[in-house]
């Protein structure tokens, strides 16, 4: 039987803590280490990203967009970059957003979360604001690969209060609602169920909200965006033991040399140790 993400992820946050590093090759940070904007400087840069952290860190997240500028070569360095991390021990989680319907989700589904998929991925971030009920084929499969997904549902963007805080008729607002259907995919899962949340690291005090869905949180905001390890007891509570700091330019910024960026995140995860030992 296929050991579930959840299980895994568990396991790799206890050995390796918690950490969760981006993969984000966007022009400005390509330019920061020397490179040329194109396939070959991708191509340099997410291979350095993999040697650098794949053997150290729990988590890699490469965001899809930044390769698929770049058309088929593109999505081939995420192909050989997702490989490469999965094999030296990092769990990845493709940063994709994907959200349709039907026969449409299930696509999106197979292409990173099908076993013999060229992508094949730990898990996946996806889009519920189509009815959370248009996830099904994805969690479906997600149950089947033994992979998880990551849901969006308190993002740290101003622009996502408008839908996420809209209040429906039962007096609950959209994103606890959410974390409701979260908290039920994974309910009896143990170690950790496979169906995790994103959830801002910069949204504040978050006490109003039912985050122990006992699943992940990734929690993005930590470093550039203004969060601090020391932010996520307050922000995550209880849950914050479950929780999966996401740090991209706060590492990335100390490339290209591998020593530096290594330096980088081993600094974010002891910061993010010691923040969350009391929790």
């Amino acid at each position: 039987m296929t050991e579930s993400f959840g299980a895994r992820l568990r396991r790799s946050m206890d050995e390796r803590g918690p950490l969760c590093v981006g993969i984000d090759p966007h022009a400005s940070l390509l330019t920061e280490w020397g490179l040329n904007d194109d396939v070959a400087g991708l191509e340099r840069f997410s291979r350095t990203v993999v040697e650098a952290m794949a053997d150290r860190v729990a988590v890699l997240k490469p965001q899809s967009a930044f390769f698929e500028r770049f058309g088929s070569r593109g999505i081939a360095v995420l192909e050989r970059s997702v490989a490469e991390a999965r094999a030296a021990g990092a769990l990845v989680v493709m940063d994709a957003k994907r959200g349709d319907i039907g026969s449409t989700m299930a696509g999106y589904a197979e292409a990173f979360l099908h076993k013999d998929a060229p992508l094949f991925s730990d898990a996946l971030t996806v889009s519920p604001y189509l009815g959370y009920g248009s996830l099904s084929p994805a969690v479906a499969l997600a149950r089947e690969s033994g992979t998880g997904l990551f849901v969006l549902a308190l993002t740290s963007n101003p622009e996502g209060g408008e839908v996420q805080h809209a209040v429906r008729a039962d007096g609950r607002n959209v994103g606890a609602t959410i974390l409701g259907h979260l908290a039920a995919e994974n309910e009896g899962e143990a170690p950790l169920g496979s169906f995790g949340a994103v959830v801002g690291a910069t949204l504040g005090d978050l006490s109003s909200y039912e985050l122990d869905i006992n699943g992940p949180l990734l929690a993005p905001g930590v470093g550039a965006q203004g969060a601090t390890p020391a932010d996520l007891p307050r922000v995550f509570g209880a849950a914050a033991r479950n929780v999966v700091p996401n740090v991209s330019r706060g590492v990335l910024r100390h490339g290209p040399d591998v020593g530096a960026l290594r330096a980088a995140a081993d600094r974010f995860a002891e910061e993010i140790r010691d923040a969350l030992a009391a929790v």
